[in-house]
């Protein structure tokens, strides 16, 4: 289990992963081979799973994002798996969420602009298995996205 000294240095590291061990350690009190450790078993119990790039993607001009809720049609038992396993391969669609209930996926689709949206939405989506309805959400704005937990 996660004492106070682990969730302090996942507090510190979530805000500033580029921080050095030898800065995070001063910061928490702790020797840097300490840090190191306790960073390794975080590692090594799958807490910390990694540290990773977080792209802009309108900064590569990708203006539009789209959320597709998709409902499958359920009359073959591989439907969802065949779905995901093409859905996976549209390089455009950068997440895909399951759900329980009405709507079995959303896919979230980015596109350059609307002509190219309509080009990814008829040249890849309508070809994905299994669809029985897709449901379109443009994107407006982004009011809030927390990637960082109140530990």
């Amino acid at each position: 289990m996660l004492d106070d000294t682990d969730r302090w240095i996942l507090r510190h590291y979530q805000h500033d992963p580029g921080l050095a061990n030898a800065d995070l350690a001063a910061r928490a009190g702790l020797t840097p081979a300490t840090c190191a450790r306790r960073l390794e078993r975080l590692r090594a119990d799958g807490i910390l799973r990694g540290v990773r790039a977080v792209i802009d993607w309108r900064a590569l001009g990708y203006e539009v994002e789209v959320s597709l809720r998709v409902s499958l049609e359920k009359s073959d038992p591989r439907a969802f798996d065949e779905f995901l396993e093409a859905a996976r391969q549209v390089p455009e669609v950068i997440e895909i969420q399951t759900f329980l209930g009405r709507v079995d996926l959303r896919l979230a689709v980015v596109a350059r602009d609307m002509g190219h949206y309509q080009q990814i939405y008829r040249s890849a989506i309508l070809g994905l298995p299994h669809i029985a309805d897709v449901e379109a959400l443009m994107h407006v704005a982004q009011i809030k996205t927390q990637e960082v937990l109140p530990l």
